[in-house]
């Protein structure tokens, strides 16, 4: 099976905007849904991740401390997929939580390497 990586961009603003109750209710839908993908052999590993960070930039290492500010988008997660094809993580990925709360998912393939 190959290996896919779910990115779940979110808006900042808009999740600042959720009520406790609303926040509660997402993060019970993502624990449902990782619960599922566990289950159907899918879901490798995934994560929550604080908004909050540190970049490194450049040949110089300029050290820049998060949320970054020209950003409106923030990564609030990711899930690690595996599957047979793109098509299927599609199909999962139209699944996850995050879009109903206006949120986007990004899956990019990760990388093979032949030796």
């Amino acid at each position: 099976m190959k290996k896919f990586l779910l990115l779940l961009h979110e808006d900042a603003g808009q999740m600042s905007k959720l009520s406790p109750k609303e926040m509660e209710k997402l993060v019970e839908a993502h624990m449902e849904w990782a619960s599922k993908l566990g289950e159907s052999g899918h879901m490798l590993a995934g994560d929550g991740l604080q908004e909050t960070g540190i970049q490194i930039k450049g040949k110089e290492c300029i050290i820049k401390d998060g949320p970054y500010m020209e950003s409106k988008e923030m990564i609030g997660g990711y899930y690690l997929l595996q599957a047979d094809d793109m098509d299927t993580v599609v199909a999962i990925a139209k699944e996850c939580p995050c879009h109903l709360w206006g949120g986007t998912t990004e899956i990019r393939p990760i990388a093979t390497y032949e030796e």
